[in-house]
């Protein structure tokens, strides 16, 4: 655990020297959220109505808001592609013949990569939150605040663990980018990133209760809403938390049999 926490220590050195990328990165990411917002302005304007699926307009564009910082912690950009690479050029050798796990050092790297992010760019989410502070009506109690940052934590883990699944494939597939774009584009919509989940037809919304993929967006954003709460909300938190380890096992499974298929070619 020591080696993994330098490794963390030297990442996290190495990720504070781009800061100015970070800053220009969020700046540019914040573009899309404007275009959004006055979407869903026309959208409330044209129909009329207060509330859409229990959403007012105010609570859409808090709920906007907060899926940002939940893509923030579940979003693992080239994670999966640069796995895949490693294992197409012959570039896994080194986590092979060094006493260093590939995934628990990429964790380790990624948990780096985030927290500096999050520190380099929270000035700016402030400020952004800052002028959008009235579509809160209120602030949550200490135990909601609690309860927000268990399920982002958690959405780290399994947005790490789904991505890096996904480019262990690599180990039967030459190529998985084609692949990793279609899943990237599915999960954008049934994550809720695009919409909270509740406009979508409850049959479907039951379908993908399901799945994992709304604690990467959707369910952090409700909590911290405080649309999900006390037995539901603990239930909830249950149900991520056995997702992230089943996810940790099957990676680590699929890890193991991908290895037997491994024949260290280039590198």
């Amino acid at each position: 655990m020591r080696k993994y926490l330098r490794i963390m220590r030297i990442a996290l050195v190495e990720r504070l020297a781009y800061r100015a990328d970070f800053f220009l990165t969020t700046f540019f990411r914040f573009l899309p959220l404007v275009t959004t917002f006055l979407l869903w302005e026309a959208v409330y304007r044209g129909s009329g109505q207060q509330e859409i699926a229990g959403f007012s307009r105010d609570t859409m564009i808090a709920y906007l808001l907060l899926v940002q910082i939940s893509r923030m912690f579940s979003s693992m950009p080239g994670l999966g592609t640069g796995i895949a690479r490693d294992i197409r050029d012959g570039n896994l050798k080194k986590y092979l013949l060094q006493p260093i796990d590939m995934l628990w050092y990429l964790l380790s790297y990624r948990g780096a990569h985030k927290i500096a992010y999050i520190a380099t760019t929270a000035l700016p989410y402030a400020i952004l939150f800052y002028c959008f502070h009235e579509v809160f009506d209120h602030m949550p109690g200490p135990w909601v605040w609690l309860a927000y940052v268990v399920s982002l934590i958690l959405s780290f883990l399994i947005g790490f663990f789904f991505e890096a699944a996904v480019g262990i494939v690599g180990f039967w597939f030459l190529e998985v980018t084609s692949l990793m774009y279609i899943i990237g584009i599915l999960n954008y919509f049934i994550s809720g990133q695009m919409f909270p989940l509740d406009l979508l037809d409850p049959r479907i919304k039951f379908v993908l209760d399901l799945l994992p993929f709304q604690y990467l967006a959707y369910f952090p954003a409700m909590v911290f809403l405080e649309k999900i709460t006390g037995r539901e909300l603990a239930l909830g938190l249950l149900v991520e938390l056995t997702w992230v380890v089943a996810f940790i096992v099957f990676t680590r499974w699929l890890y193991a049999r991908g290895l037997r298929h491994y024949s260290a070619f280039g590198g």
